[in-house]
């Protein structure tokens, strides 16, 4: 059976890239007053840190290689048990701040395997 890596690191750097993409340059404020925009941000976080958790199952040693991983991991975790205490500011800045490091890092990752067929 082959190896379900690439799919976990593909899945996570979409994701990444969506929520990056969703949120944009919105200033605080405007993030924090659009449900839309913070709805379809954290969605894209859930399954960014779901792909990441998968994705060290399959490799364990990924997060030696992207520390970034353990970021993604706890902030899902955060937005799902800890819906009602979420800081929207946080959120935004996590994705304004981190998410592009963790792509470039994920980039490099899925470069080490084939393009899907």
């Amino acid at each position: 059976m082959p190896s379900r890596l690439p799919k976990h690191l593909h899945d996570a750097l979409t994701a990444a890239e969506h929520a990056l993409a969703f949120a944009g340059a919105i200033a605080p404020t405007a993030y924090a007053a659009n449900l839309l925009v913070r709805s379809a941000v954290e969605r894209q976080l859930e399954i960014l840190g779901e792909a990441c958790r998968r994705a060290i199952e399959v490799d364990p040693a990924l997060r030696e290689r992207v520390p970034e991983v353990a970021l993604a991991i706890g902030l899902r975790n955060r937005i799902i048990h800890g819906y009602d205490r979420l800081e929207h500011g946080v959120i935004l800045d996590t994705v304004q701040r981190d998410l592009p490091t963790l792509c470039k890092s994920l980039r490099v990752e899925l470069a080490a395997y084939p393009p899907p067929a």
